[in-house]
């Protein structure tokens, strides 16, 4: 299986996310579908087939993020240099608009565009991967051609 890449704070997130799903959701919907079942007659009862959904939700969710832990890479970007690659805090200048924007390149399972989580795979981090500081990229993008500069590049 392929490792998957995390940054320590994604996969504290991560941990953090499994352990109160199984330390409090879980008992939680256990009790909720108990207490549907007094209620008698499951076929008609709207409670019981609500938490039996949710359960399912939550063991689909437990299963998916002991799998992403069991191939957890935990890389320290801090102990990073050189050439843009997983971990780089990069600030680009848009070369059309002057709009200046700052990301970090994580993996899948961290990333986040409204926080400048970059998803490693997406079309501006690979343009990213190996360039440096000063250097132009060109990114395809659904509504067409955009042109970044890299102004910084930082492993924090």
């Amino acid at each position: 299986m392929e490792k998957i890449p995390l940054t320590r704070a994604g996969y504290e997130k991560i941990d953090a996310e499994l352990k109160q799903l199984k330390s409090v959701e879980r008992p939680a919907i256990i009790r909720a579908i108990s207490e549907a079942r007094e209620h008698g007659d499951l076929s008609e009862n709207a409670e019981y087939h609500s938490a039996k959904e949710k359960q399912s939700f939550i063991e689909g969710r437990i299963k998916e993020l002991e799998g992403v832990i069991s191939l957890a890479e935990v890389i320290d970007p801090a102990k990073l240099s050189g050439p843009i690659k997983f971990g780089a805090t990069v600030r680009l200048v848009d070369e059309d608009t002057d709009e200046e924007k700052t990301y970090q390149i994580v993996g899948e399972y961290e990333a986040d565009i409204e926080k400048g989580k970059l998803n490693l795979k997406s079309p501006i981090a690979r343009a990213l991967i190996g360039k440096e500081t000063g250097d132009s990229i060109e990114v395809r993008t659904p509504g067409g051609e955009k042109f970044y500069e890299i102004l910084a590049v930082d492993y924090r």
